[in-house]
């Protein structure tokens, strides 16, 4: 049996493997996190889905224990701004279209609504909220849609059946801290140390990694958790990494950390705009802006980069110190190789434009406990992790390529290329048919990628990929349903405008 995992890294991907680890198999099997005091973290993943809750949930964990120690805020949803051109905007909600007489809102929208009134706006409730920057909690804390509140226990994505309406912005960086403490609490061993050489045995298998102060460390598993370095998987192991560029060529970003001059002006979601080559994020915390611009440099330089990003989120404050990260865009062939499986950035990134990253390290960490070896790693357990995370990375890869295809926008050498870039074929076949009707489950990316029918509705729909028609059926039907459908989602919407604190409201109440 296998008693002790060892993780080499921290940050975010390091301690949510070591804490949830821990949590899942407790004194059964020993945990021993390394990490280097001198390897700069990443820090900017600071967006989540809302299946995230499922992680804490399971750590037994309360949002109002955690969330104020992370300078965390809700995030509803992404707001896309000028996608499809200057001054027009859109959401990407938590929420799940409503239907009427077996079609969704979607589908009548197309066949009843009034095109001068946005999709989004007409289907949703979330977008007023986002809108009138609602928090969608009550002040005594009970959720604005209460039968999908409560505690979920030890749940995970698997389990997830109704859409939860929001996720999380937060701190990564204090977010690492705070599960630092956490688990260590409950007997996660803690080793700050660099980590100078991999041992390797006669299969080639890890034995020992060895550390500048603290000598040879050994486990039964070890976890790759070194970011973009790959240290365990690709530099120890040689795993080969499939780089994504062709389709994403997305490869840099710079950040900043932006303080607001009105705290409260707190905006529940996250804003990703369309710039000049390639995108920006605003993300709001409790007390400050997490901003960043995601481009290649194909077409921009990272100095060129930065200033753009200054001039739109933080002119004249030369002060604020800018992030520039290089990313490495793909996954590797397999993430589990031999006694070594790699989460995080070390197994597949696909740029943050879905706040993806989070979700695929909750998503390998949950397939490593259930795929969870003994002695003899059998090759067949081992496959079948592959074959889970392989298959997620890249229905989110096709999901991000449709953004940019399908994007109504031209303007710039960036932009005019995302039109005559290779897709996967399977993509091309689905934008074939969006432009004929809208697509439902049987019609996506097959295979598990956290993404439902309605997001990818939401994007074609937001971007410009609008079917001339609804499915014919529709017309031989009664509107009378339909129509009150739609009555009663504007009357649900103004109600909770209405009643809901603002975001910021809300979460000062908890940070006090």
């Amino acid at each position: 049996m296998i008693r002790s995992v060892v993780i080499v890294g921290g940050g975010t991907a390091g301690w949510m493997t070591a804490t949830y680890l821990k949590t899942a198999f407790g004194d059964r099997v020993d945990v021993t996190l390394v990490e280097s005091a001198n390897v700069s973290r990443i820090g900017v993943g600071e967006a989540t889905f809302s299946t995230v809750r499922h992680f804490f949930d399971y750590l037994g964990l309360d949002e109002r224990e955690w969330l104020p120690k992370c300078a965390g805020s809700y995030k509803l949803g992404i707001r896309f701004e000028n996608w499809r051109k200057p001054g027009e905007h859109f959401y990407h909600p938590f929420e799940r279209l409503r239907g009427a007489d077996g079609f969704s809102l979607a589908e009548w929208w197309l066949e009843l609504g009034d095109r001068s009134e946005p999709f989004d706006r007409s289907c949703f409730i979330t977008t007023a909220l986002c809108d009138a920057e609602r928090s969608p909690r009550m002040l005594d804390g009970s959720l604005f849609v209460s039968n999908l509140d409560g505690p979920l226990g030890k749940s995970t994505l698997d389990d997830q059946r109704a859409q939860f309406p929001y996720a999380y912005h937060f701190d990564a960086d204090a977010v690492a801290r705070f599960l630092g403490e956490f688990g260590r609490a409950r007997g996660v061993k803690h080793v700050v140390d660099e980590v100078v050489d991999v041992g390797l045995d006669s299969r080639g298998w890890i034995s020992e990694i060895r550390t500048k102060e603290h000598g040879a460390i050994t486990g039964g598993l070890y976890v790759d958790c070194t970011g973009f370095r790959g240290l365990l998987i690709n530099k120890a192991l040689g795993e080969k990494f499939q780089s994504f560029e062709d389709l994403l060529p997305n490869n840099r970003a710079v950040a900043l950390r932006v303080p607001r001059e009105d705290a409260t002006d707190m905006q529940p979601y996250t804003t990703a705009t369309a710039m000049t080559a390639g995108w920006s994020w605003t993300i709001p915390l409790f007390r400050r802006n997490g901003n960043g611009y995601v481009y290649s440099d194909q077409f921009i330089t990272p100095e060129e980069a930065e200033r753009e990003l200054r001039e739109k989120v933080a002119p004249g404050r030369d002060d604020l110190e800018a992030n520039h990260i290089r990313m490495r865009i793909g996954r590797n062939d397999n993430s589990w190789v031999n006694n070594c499986v790699a989460i995080g950035l070390s197994s597949a990134f696909v740029e943050p434009l879905e706040s993806t990253g989070i979700f695929f390290i909750q998503h390998a960490i949950e397939q490593l406990v259930k795929h969870f070896p003994d002695g003899g790693f059998d090759q067949r357990m081992i496959s079948a992790y592959n074959n889970r995370i392989n298959k997620a990375v890249d229905g989110v890869k096709e999901f991000l390529v449709l953004h940019y295809r399908s994007a109504d926008r031209e303007d710039t050498p960036y932009w005019k290329e995302t039109k005559t870039r290779p897709i996967p074929e399977a993509l091309r076949e689905k934008l074939a048919l969006a432009e004929s009707h809208l697509l439902d489950e049987e019609t996506i990316y097959p295979h598990y990628h956290g993404f439902e029918s309605y997001s990818w509705n939401t994007m074609n729909l937001g971007l410009g990929r609008i079917p001339l028609t609804a499915r014919p059926a529709l017309r031989h039907l009664d509107p009378t349903n339909a129509r009150a459908e739609f009555a009663k989602l504007k009357a649900e919407a103004d109600e909770m405008v209405a009643t809901l604190p603002s975001c910021y409201e809300y979460l000062a109440s908890i940070n006090d």
